[in-house]
C-alpha cells in the first residue's frame, strides 16, 4: 500500500496510536515553538504521549482549534491535527493523535509531492473582461475553495515549505491581487473578509494616488484587518527586462534599484510589516532583476508562469496562475494544483 494511501486511510494513525500507547511514554516530548510543555499525562482525556505525538480523547465542546492551541500554542495549527486525522472536526470520545513536530515540512509521498498553487486576481468588477472577475464570480471560486477543503494560507508561510522547515496544508492555496485597483477594496475584500481567506496585494506605487487606486486610508484599514498584507510590484510597472534605447549596464541597473528599494520603503512607512515579497510587472525577470532583488533582502518574487510550487521551487521565480473574467469553475479548478504524481517509470 502506498504511504499516502496508507495516511489517508488511517493505517498510519493507527500505527501511531498503538506505538504512543505501547512505548510506555517514558520520554518527555519535545515542545516546537509556541507548544506548552511538558504535556501532562494526567490531564484529563490524555491517553498516552511521546516525544512526537500526544493521544487526546476531546470532551463535549472542544474543538480541533482549542486543542491546537493546548497542544500546539497557536489554534491556527488546527489543520495539522485535522489533516493528520483526517477529520473536518473533534468528536467528543473519539481520540485524536495530535503530532507536535513537523512530520513531512517537503510534502513528498510515495507517489509523489505537494505543490502551493498562486492564484492571481487584478480587478474585481461589474462586467467581466478579461483583467476583471465579476463579484459574484469571485466568490463562488472562494465557495469552491472552502467546500472543497482547500485552505488558503498566507504568502508569508511559503518561505518556511520553500525551506523545508514547516509543513503546509495538503490543499493549500494562495490568493493575490496585483496593481492595487480600488475595485479590490469596493469588491473582494468584504468577501475576503466573509470568508475568512488571506490575501497578498501587490502595489505598484506610481499607481496609488490615481483616481481608480487604492487610497492610503483603504490600504491602511484592510491591513488592520489581519487577513491582508501589502507587498510590491514595482514603482512604475515598467517590463523590468527590457532595456532603454542607448541604455548603459550600470544605469540599467540603478533603475532597477529605484523600481524595488524607493517603492518599498514607501509602502513600509505606511502600512505596518516588512515588504519581503515582489510580484515582477507582466511576470517577467531576468537574472539582472533577480539579482537585484536578492541584493535587496527580498524573499520571495513571483511570476505569472502558471502552476504550482513544490518545495524546491526557486523562491524568487515562483509559478502563479492568472484567474481571468469568465472562466467557469472548471478552468479555476485546473489552476489548483495541490499535488503532483511522481513519474516512476
Amino acid at each position: 500500500m502506498r504511504l499516502r494511501a496508507c495516511w489517508r486511510g488511517g493505517f498510519l494513525r493507527a500505527a501511531v496510536l498503538a506505538a504512543v500507547l505501547t512505548a510506555g511514554c517514558t520520554t518527555a516530548p519535545r515542545a516546537p515553538e509556541g507548544v506548552p510543555a511538558p504535556v501532562d499525562e494526567r490531564a484529563t482525556g490524555v491517553i498516552g504521549k511521546s516525544d512526537r505525538f500526544v493521544i487526546y480523547v476531546p470532551e463535549a465542546g472542544e474543538t480541533l482549534a482549542s486543542i491546537a492551541k493546548r497542544f500546539l500554542g497557536a489554534e491556527q495549527r488546527q489543520w495539522e491535527i485535522a489533516d493528520f486525522n483526517g477529520v473536518a472536526l473533534a468528536t467528543p470520545g473519539r481520540a485524536l493523535a495530535v503530532p507536535l513536530g513537523q512530520l513531512n515540512p517537503r510534502g513528498v509521498f510515495a507517489d509523489g509531492y505537494q505543490t502551493v498553487p498562486i492564484l492571481t486576481y487584478h480587478r474585481v468588477g461589474p462586467r467581466v473582461t478579461r483583467m476583471m472577475v465579476t463579484p459574484s464570480e469571485f466568490e463562488a471560486q472562494l465557495d469552491y475553495l472552502k467546500r472543497n477543503d482547500y485552505r488558503v494560507i498566507r504568502l508569508a508561510d511559503l518561505p518556511g515549505f520553500l525551506e523545508g522547515r514547516h509543513a503546509l496544508p495538503r490543499r493549500a492555496v494562495v490568493i493575490t491581487f496585483d496593481d492595487g485597483h480600488v475595485s479590490s477594496y469596493q469588491h473582494a475584500y468584504p468577501l475576503l473578509v466573509k470568508y475568512g481567506f488571506p490575501a497578498t496585494f501587490f502595489l505598484y506605487t506610481d499607481f496609488l494616488g490615481a483616481k481608480e487606486a487604492l487610497s492610503w486610508e483603504q490600504i491602511r484599514e484592510m491591513s488592520g484587518s489581519q487577513l491582508v498584507d501589502f507587498q510590491l510590484h514595482s514603482r512604475t510597472h515598467a517590463n523590468l527586462t527590457l532595456r532603454l534605447p542607448g541604455e548603459s549596464e550600470q544605469r540599467y541597473r540603478d533603475r532597477l534599484d529605484t523600481e524595488i528599494r524607493g517603492p518599498r520603503d514607501l509602502i513600509q512607512r505606511n502600512v505596518p510589516g516588512k515588504v519581503t515579497h515582489y510580484a515582477y510587472p507582466f511576470g517577467d525577470a531576468n537574472e539582472a532583476v533577480v539579482e537585484r532583488l536578492a541584493r535587496a533582502d527580498f524573499v520571495l518574487g513571483l511570476t505569472v508562469n502558471p502552476g504550482g510550487n513544490a518545495f524546491f521551487a526557486n523562491p524568487l521565480m515562483l509559478r502563479r496562475s492568472m484567474v481571468f473574467g469568465g472562466s467557469d469553475l472548471a478552468t479555476f479548478k485546473a489552476a489548483l494544483q495541490v499535488f503532483r504524481e511522481a513519474d516512476l517509470r
